[in-house]
């Protein structure tokens, strides 16, 4: 009988349709609130994904290298790693900074010596070259590979000559000159994140062995995991089997900053959003209190008729209650819709406003993803259903400890 009458209730009396059209804004905007939720933690989502993916795809999951200067016997270091079976590839590299030169123009950058095949194992620069292949860097041939921004900003294309210099001196009949080596440009590479497309390229690892006259050293050697959320217990693992000083890190660490930064933003967005939900359960507060004030001869009659309090109880709070599922319900329907189709429904509006939403020079990523998450979306449902059901129990209360005689004396 509750339900029933708690659902006949939900429409107001011909004599007050703002009870209805409060019942209807509260619906509404808890709607609103769900549906911004997910969808904004879908995008956050998406953006920690497209971070770490396009992150470690040119980084690596672990590292081991020497604390000072290079690292000699490399080999025998990575076949030691090659032996822990949380282990999928190995790969050396050199790497330092560098000056790029072409025609007056000039630019800093990151340089990155290493072995073609071996690199295509444990990063996906091979995947993503938009002109030449990783495989042109060849031993002794002094060829280089540029990302498409630094390329963009020297105006160099494949077969172009450039200067690199780096922060190393050579005493020449001229003076103290800073080293430099003319190499020719094999292709360009684009990963889509401007850090890496603007500041790095990549040379043979024998050609960065002479430029920064290393011998056969190394700074480093690069490891890709099976698993890269293993990356921290796999590091210390490694470290404790080595014999010497190696100095062992992972991508946790070396970008702690990047995906701390996103757990925080998601956290805050979260807290942030579910205020709208709250507001829209503060009307639901405000319509079943007007709701039991336009009912007041009813509960008299109900309880005349024998109803108990917790009857009374139940019919207000199952009034208030569908409030709070129908607005969930919608909220999450138009929320998934939205977040399934995020990456569609953004360029569109890119292309009708003519505006571009994320410069790539202003933002690590330039589109908006999007990650639909079950536990999300279950956990924005529990939340607003929860709060409107919460926000029942204050009303209902009023309305079951109304008396009869009281609420019957001036009708």
């Amino acid at each position: 009988m509750e339900l029933w009458i708690g659902l006949r209730y939900t429409r107001a009396k011909r004599r007050n349709h703002f009870i209805s059209f409060i019942s209807l804004v509260s619906m509404l905007g808890i709607a609103v609130g769900v549906m911004a939720l997910i969808v904004v933690l879908s995008v956050m989502n998406g953006f920690e994904r497209e971070l770490r993916a396009r992150i470690l795809g040119m980084a690596s999951h672990a590292t081991i290298s020497a604390f000072e200067g290079g690292l000699p016997g490399w080999q025998a270091l990575a076949e030691k790693a090659r032996a822990n079976s949380e282990i999928e590839a190995v790969a050396p590299y050199v790497q330092g900074e560098a000056m790029l030169r072409m025609s007056g123009a000039l630019s800093g950058t990151l340089i990155r010596g290493v072995l073609p095949e071996a690199e295509n194992t444990v990063s996906a620069v091979g995947a993503h070259m938009k002109e030449g292949r990783l495989e042109d860097l060849m031993a002794g041939e002094y060829r280089i590979v540029l990302g498409s921004e630094i390329a963009r900003a020297l105006g160099v294309r494949r077969g172009d000559k450039v200067d690199l210099m780096i922060p190393q001196a050579s005493v020449t009949p001229a003076g103290v000159l800073p080293r430099f080596r003319r190499f020719t440009v094999s292709g360009t590479f684009e990963i889509g994140m401007y850090e890496f497309d603007r500041g790095l390229v990549l040379i043979h690892l024998a050609d960065a062995q002479a430029l920064y006259r290393l011998g056969d050293g190394v700074t480093g050697v690069r490891l890709k995991l099976h698993d890269l959320f293993r990356a921290p217990r796999v590091a210390r693992d490694i470290a404790d089997s080595l014999d010497g000083l190696y100095y062992v890190s992972d991508w946790t660490r070396q970008h702690a900053n990047f995906f701390r930064a996103v757990r925080t933003e998601k956290m805050v967005m979260f807290i942030i959003l579910s205020l709208i939900v709250g507001v829209a359960a503060f009307n639901i507060v405000s319509t079943l209190v007007m709701a039991v004030q336009d009912k007041q001869a009813d509960i008299a009659i109900l309880r005349t008729l024998g109803s108990s309090p917790r009857s009374i109880l139940w019919i207000f709070m199952v009034q208030g209650s569908l409030i709070g599922v129908v607005g969930t319900a919608l909220g999450v329907l138009l929320g998934v819709l939205l977040a399934l189709n995020v990456e569609t429904l953004v360029p569109l509006l890119e292309a009708l406003t003519g505006n571009e939403f994320l410069s790539p020079d202003v933002y690590y990523i330039s589109d908006l993803p999007s990650e639909l998450k079950l536990s999300d979306v279950v956990r924005i449902s529990l939340l607003s259903l929860s709060l409107g059901l919460l926000s029942t129990i204050y009303p209902a209360l009023r309305a079951a400890r109304l008396q009869p005689a009281e609420a019957l004396r001036y009708e």
